[in-house]
């Protein structure tokens, strides 16, 4: 179900977007254009590109706070949410005493709540109102207490949890439980309250507040359970669950010191690589001397996946002939896995999988040995060269590598870098090297025609993935336009076929997308992040980023909902068919297909 505030702001979208300012707000330099849009039509348009900015300067912010009492109500919602984004600490508190539309009301809670300003005593009145203010309280309040690292006092756990027992939406009642998980709160009443819920997602909080095992007809709910009730017995029987999320999370647990028994048929298993990779692994803590006799097939596996669980297997086996072996792997995330030494990372560090780099690098964190720097330095030299943007991570760790190093001089050898393509090497460089940074930006890349935006509207995409079927999305270029267009530009152009999803984190995300099936390969470009006021919802789709801003090709689907990324990460579709073929989604999946349709 839609979130009462988030099927509002739907509504209250503009399109088509005006072309002239979506260059502006791409280019994230200067923002007097979009200043000057706020006497036009595109007004909504350019409140929310100032908010993307997010530069709290005073000029800025005092330019939208006119706006906090326009007589439209969508601009009175954009204007706080795009404020609350600048962290400018404007004055939104006072409106609450004049403020009587509840969907302003709403947006004008949540907003404090992430605000300078926010204070539980501010926010806990808001309790006491009709939804949707009510939700915008709760959610105000959740994140109050998340950012500021506080718990609620008595009477704000008093009430809350009389919202978790009475409100009639289950984002309220959601919101309030992790308010309440968050303080250790195990209140029976409303635990119990909860555990009767409606709705899975309310459920599984309510286990996870309980921290005991409840069956359930949700996997959900049962996979939480699970976790909260690891014992040899209950993950015994769970090898038997319908879900595939359950029943490899019951192997994992099996290798907490449980009879070895139940594992070792598991590694003869032909329904794919999975539950034998996730049995070895397993039945190297609880039985190593099986597990040795086991591990050979497994470094030699065709699934390279399987090849990587063999590595996690022969590290804590010590398996060193087999480590060995698997550090000559031709996939980068096996040799990755299988690097255990410094000197394991420095045999790799010329390697052009920034994956790998990154892993090789963060392994030599704290190394001080000079002899390193020759192929620190070669790295960093022709990886610049290539002036790729979504090359600052390795880029980052090699600097920093290069400064842990003794007795290296590095004067002389990094000033190129001062003029760097990416402002953030640019930066780092001059800070090793002690002198002044240099003001630069990305140059932005150019923009889709206004034609093929505005072709957008109403458009989905069916992914067709190999094992778990087809699911259909809703692209929401409304919002997101730039990151709707890279997702069919690529689709169109095949990008993602033959990918998959290389990240499965049950009761969280699902991410894809990654040629080299990893955090750090996409496309070679960073794509602006288009945060708004729509949250990330169980059937959102995202895009994974490493920082403001550095958004690529990989994609994740919120599996939950998954408030804690509202305002950070992009959201630019949603699932409208198969969501449970979404659920059935395992590591290695493989995207065969996404066929975008326009209305």
């Amino acid at each position: 179900m839609v979130g009462v505030v988030t099927f509002a702001v739907l509504l209250l979208l503009q399109w088509p977007l005006d072309q002239e300012l979506l260059s502006v707000e791409d280019a994230r330099a200067d923002a007097a254009p979009l200043v000057s849009a706020l006497q036009g039509p595109p007004v909504q348009q350019a409140i929310r590109a100032l908010g993307r900015f997010e530069r709290p300067e005073l000029a800025l912010a005092q330019v939208l706070v006119p706006f906090l009492t326009s007589p439209e109500a969508e601009l009175r919602i954009e204007a706080a949410n795009a404020l609350a984004q600048m962290g400018a600490g404007a004055p939104l508190v006072p409106l609450l005493a004049t403020e009587r539309d509840p969907w302003v009301r709403a947006t004008l809670y949540e907003s404090i709540g992430r605000s300078p300003e926010a204070a539980e005593e501010i926010l806990l009145p808001g309790l006491d109102e009709a939804e949707p203010a009510l939700f915008g309280s709760i959610k105000g309040l959740e994140s109050f207490y998340r950012i500021r690292e506080v718990d609620p006092t008595p009477t704000a756990l008093a009430a809350i949890r009389r919202t978790v027992r009475t409100s009639h939406s289950s984002k309220t009642r959601q919101l309030g439980l992790l308010a309440l998980n968050r303080a250790r709160d195990r209140d029976r009443e409303t635990l119990e309250s909860a555990f009767g819920d409606s709705d899975p997602l309310v459920r599984r909080l309510a286990v996870m507040g309980r921290k005991e095992w409840r069956d359930d007809p949700s996997p959900l709910v049962r996979y939480e359970a699970l976790k909260v009730d690891s014992s040899c017995a209950r993950a015994h029987a769970s090898l038997a669950d319908a879900s595939e999320h359950v029943v490899l999370l019951a192997i994992d647990l099996l290798g907490e010191g449980c009879a070895p028994e139940a594992l070792e048929p598991m590694l003869k298993e032909d329904k794919g690589w999975r539950r034998p990779a996730h049995a070895l692994v397993s039945l190297a803590r609880v039985a190593p001397e099986r597990a040795r006799r086991e591990l050979p097939r497994f470094v030699s596996h065709p699934a390279w996946q399987a090849r990587l669980y063999a590595a996690r297997a022969a590290k804590i086996l010590g398996d060193d002939n087999a480590l060995a072996t698997l550090r000559q792997d031709p996939h980068p995330n096996v040799v990755g896995e299988a690097l255990v030494t410094p000197e394991d990372a420095l045999a790799v560090v010329r390697s052009d999988d920034y994956g790998l780099l990154v892993t090789a690098l963060e392994l030599l964190k704290g190394w001080k040995d000079p002899s390193a720097a020759p192929a620190l330095l070669e790295t960093l030299s022709w990886l610049s060269r290539k002036k790729v943007r979504t090359s600052r991570d390795p880029r980052r760790l090699l600097l920093e590598r290069l400064r842990e190093l003794e007795g290296v001089r590095l004067a002389g050898r990094l000033e190129y870098l001062l003029q760097d393509f990416d402002p953030a090497i640019a930066a780092l460089a001059a800070e090793i090297l002690k002198v002044e940074a240099p003001q630069t930006r990305f140059a932005p890349d150019p923009l889709p025609s206004r034609d093929f935006l505005l072709g957008l509207e109403g458009a989905k995409a069916t992914v067709k993935m190999r094992e778990a079927g087809s699911f259909t999305i809703a692209l929401l270029p409304e919002v997101a336009p730039l990151t709707a267009a890279q997702f069919v530009k690529l689709s169109e152009a095949g990008y993602y076929r033959g990918l998959t999803f290389h990240r499965v984190v049950p009761n969280f995300v699902i991410q894809g997308g990654s040629p080299g099936a990893n955090e750090y390969v996409g496309t070679p470009g960073y794509i602006r992040d288009e945060v708004s006021t729509l949250s990330h919802e169980r059937g959102t789709l995202g895009i994974s980023t490493r920082g403001r801003d550095t958004g690529d090709s990989q994609i994740f689907v919120n599996l939950v909902d998954n408030f804690r990324l509202d305002h950070h990460y992009t959201v630019f579709a949603r699932v409208v068919e198969g969501m449970e073929r979404v659920d059935a989604i395992q590591e290695g999946d493989v995207i065969e297909e996404i066929r975008v349709t326009r209305r």
